[in-house]
């Protein structure tokens, strides 16, 4: 491609306008505001020639529809740049979670990952439990990373099992595990728009959803464990007494830095006042460099980090023509009566709740099969979530939104992960979707559950 050198200096593009919204966030400035706009529009451009087929239909259905909208709006073209900014936070965010990742493997906590999976058991029953757990684990740092090096290791472990079992085996305990850990995980974009969606403080979140994580967990494990249990697993790699306790150290040692994360963003926030998103991208950095320091692992997580983040930072097309046209749908669609049609059948089942939540998770669901991303659906539902706000509590809608999003990450046809579970495994990926999707379902149906008890 001719435009392929371009590409691996977009980190430096991109970077600017990051650190130009970092810095209008304190002094909160108008004209810097719309020159950020306008920067934006030029990464908008230049990040949609190196974007893939799916986005760019979606990001160009937001920019139609938007522009729909806008012109009937009678406003000026010069309004444009001061409409797009204002999901720059969420692009901010998604630019420093590689330094996160990056500590993790400085800190070879990946390589647990490996040995932990590899210690002893009788059957697939046993191993299920232990998979998922160790996927929501590394995921809560390493996002899709976990996943991947757990099926490959899995791949490996079971590679004397039927094809068509194995494969089952490796696609519902990761991608449940994975799902698990995006649901509360300070570091997940699904989460993070969200809360900006609803408005609501991560602190009033966390609780509940922590809950129905631990419930989902536990109906899954108890499934795995009776579903998977007449399979006998011989696995060659076995592990002391001491390298288990090890182990076990190292996770322990886990989950406590992400702990120690969580509180120092509650705590800043509160203090100074500042929004979750903003807290978590300001924090990202300084706490991985300082957990690298105390490790003693700072030149390999220079070495590691600032490759890593060259490499996502210049891959971000995706998600930066799919936010910035969605800010353009969202500021011009407000307020016309073209939301009516979206509105209209949802504000019919405020009065019932529980069977309005069960359809938005739905909406989800069934948007997710057809490769329409959960945060392109936050964006298609904004209008009706706003109106909603206004008599329903926004801790029950912000569970909703999480819970319905989060569990289209194990059926998304077309997502990143489901694609790269096929790719890992070979298989199908319309038959990872039918095999995790009474999991999906139930995700999603304990979530609705639980918010409407907090109505």
């Amino acid at each position: 491609m001719k435009y392929h050198s371009i590409f691996r200096y977009l980190y430096i593009f991109y970077a600017f306008v990051f650190l130009l919204h970092v810095i209008n966030v304190f002094i909160e400035s108008t004209v810097l505001n719309y020159v950020i706009g306008v920067f934006s529009i030029v990464m908008f451009g230049v990040s949609f020639m190196g974007a893939s087929r799916l986005f760019k239909y979606l990001a160009s259905a937001f920019v139609v529809i938007g522009g729909v909208a806008f012109i009937g709006s009678d406003q000026s073209l010069l309004t444009i740049p001061a409409m797009v900014t204002s999901n720059l936070s969420l692009l901010t965010l998604l630019a420093m979670l590689p330094w996160m990742n990056s500590v993790v493997r400085s800190g070879r906590f990946d390589r647990s990952l490996n040995n932990l999976l590899k210690v002893n058991v009788s059957d697939l029953g046993k191993l299920y439990p232990r998979s998922s757990v160790t996927t929501l684990t590394f995921a809560s740092f390493l996002n899709l990373s976990a996943a991947t090096i757990s099926q490959d290791i899995l791949s490996k472990n079971l590679s004397s099992l039927p094809t068509k079992m194995r494969n089952s085996f490796i696609s519902t305990a990761t991608l449940r595990g994975y799902s698990l850990a995006l649901l509360w995980s300070p570091l997940e974009i699904l989460l993070a728009v969200s809360i900006f969606t609803t408005g609501v403080d991560y602190v009033s979140l966390l609780p509940w959803l922590l809950l129905i994580a631990g419930l989902t967990f536990m109906m899954d494990a108890i499934w795995g464990r009776f579903h998977y249990r007449k399979y006998s697993y011989e696995n060659v790699n076995r592990q002391s007494n001491a390298d288990v306790k090890t182990l076990t150290k190292k996770i322990v040692l886990l989950l406590i830095a992400l702990i120690l994360f969580l509180t120092f963003v509650i705590a800043l926030g509160n203090l100074f006042n500042l929004d979750f998103i903003f807290t978590v991208t300001l924090l990202i950095f300084p706490f991985a460099l300082s957990w690298a320091f105390i490790m003693k692992r700072v030149r390999s997580f220079w070495v590691i980090g600032w490759n890593t983040w060259k490499t996502k930072t210049n891959a971000m097309q995706n998600f930066i023509i799919l936010f910035l046209s969605l800010a353009f749908f969202e500021a011009s669609i407000n307020g016309t009566t073209y939301l009516d049609f979206i509105k209209q059948p949802l504000l019919a089942l405020s009065d019932y709740p529980l069977i309005l939540f069960i359809f938005i998770q739905v909406i989800f669901i069934f948007l997710s099969m057809f490769g329409i991303h959960p945060i392109a659906t936050i964006g298609i539902l904004t209008g009706v979530i706003t109106s909603l706000l206004a008599f329903m509590n926004p801790v029950s809608l912000a569970i909703v939104l999480v819970t319905s999003a989060v569990a289209t990450t194990s059926v998304s046809t077309y997502g990143l992960v489901v694609q790269i579970t096929a790719m890992n495994l070979g298989d199908n990926p319309y038959r990872i979707t039918l095999k995790n999707l009474p999991y999906a379902l139930c995700f999603g149906g304990i979530g609705s559950f639980v918010a409407y008890l907090l109505l």
